[in-house]
């Protein structure tokens, strides 16, 4: 184990030479830096994952292709402007931060603590709440950062049914809630995009509402959204031309939060793929299946009245996940609007419970 400054890695002609071709505007990275098995890629040494969490920024920075990194940790927590300003110095003036918009206002619920942290223990009062997103996220983030800043990524964990149910207000309230965010500030204007893990959201109503309001649609692998080819669908609706043979062309940055394989959980790809030191060409053992995310535990909703009502048997139409069990979609739910080109809509059951990932 080393002490002194973190190092980093010895940077090969080939790794130089492929930096060239990346275009200016392509900003890669990873989500967090702290991976001790990065040894020899990134760090030119061995050091504690608590080491490289807390200094190892700057080597990571000096990486010829990592331009961006994805930053959690304000999610859990808001950051102040002098943390992010802190954050900034450690990296050279063409890097971006990708980072999350705190779970106070993108979560629908608050979560049950240490013992049951994703567990909906209760309705969030901040749930949307434009005033709070601007006073401990935006300002702080833009003012810490400056031109450092990259996309703002608003992650709404699972929502419940309760509030799914009813989409085109609650694409309403999403919509109405972003346009009361800053469009600039400190002399930045904000790239916001929106991260969803309901996938019965993603409709022709929700798209068109986002490009309405300015907003971005985060492409991203995870196991509760849809194959990336029926969310690269929607994105194509939200920046199709007025001409429809004037072709496809993005209409804003494209942003993409690629997880490490699709159809595994967290830990499931974590500990496959730990300690994250071989290169794309390396062999990764094969598995014989792909398991398949646990069955969440049924809890009640804190949106749910006291007296017992029957479920409900409205559908909604949208991206659904390929694997959906159900008959496709002959007659378009509530809030629907109509098929994203490309997509198999499904009649689906959304009464399963919320649950953060």
């Amino acid at each position: 184990m080393r002490f002194g400054p973190i190092e980093a890695a010895a940077t090969s002609e080939e790794l130089l030479r492929l930096a060239r071709h990346l275009p200016e505007r392509v900003y890669l990275g990873t989500s967090s830096w702290a991976f001790p098995g990065w040894q020899g890629l990134v760090y030119g040494g061995e050091y504690a994952e608590s080491r490289l969490a807390r200094q190892g920024l700057a080597a990571y920075g000096r990486h010829p292709l990592l331009r961006a990194v994805g930053i959690d940790r304000g999610y859990y927590q808001a950051l102040d402007s002098a943390e992010w300003a802190r954050t900034a110095r450690e990296v050279p003036e063409r890097f971006r931060f990708l980072i999350k918009a705190p779970a106070a206002v993108t979560d629908a619920v608050t979560r049950g603590g240490r013992h049951a942290p994703g567990r909906a223990v209760s309705a969030n009062p901040r749930f949307l709440d434009p005033a709070y997103a601007t006073e401990r996220f935006v300002i702080p983030a833009l003012e810490g950062l400056g031109e450092k800043t990259g996309p703002l990524v608003l992650q709404f964990a699972p929502m419940p049914a309760e509030l799914t149910r009813d989409s085109p207000a609650l694409i309403e309230r999403i919509a109405e809630f972003l346009v009361r965010l800053p469009a600039s500030h400190a002399q930045v204007r904000p790239i916001y995009a929106v991260e969803l893990r309901n996938p019965e959201l993603l409709t022709p109503r929700f798209v068109h509402r986002m490009r309405e309001v300015g907003a971005r649609l985060c492409v991203g692998i995870h196991p509760r959204m849809p194959p990336v080819a029926r969310q690269a669908a929607a994105l194509r609706t939200m920046d199709a031309q007025a001409a429809p043979d004037s072709g496809w062309s993005l209409a804003g940055p494209l942003v993409v939060r690629w997880s490490l394989h699709g159809g595994f959980g967290y830990e499931q790809a974590r500990s496959r793929y730990a300690p994250f030191n071989r290169r794309a060409r390396s062999p990764i053992a094969p598995i014989n299946r792909v398991p398949s995310p646990p069955t969440p535990v049924p809890q009640p909703s804190p949106f749910r009245r006291q007296r017992k009502r029957a479920a409900c048997g409205r559908t909604s139409c949208g991206i659904s996940p390929a694997s959906a069990r159900s008959p496709a979609c002959s007659s378009p739910g509530p809030g629907c609007g109509g098929n994203i080109p490309g997509d198999s809509p499904r009649h689906e059951n959304r009464r399963a419970p919320a649950r953060a990932e």
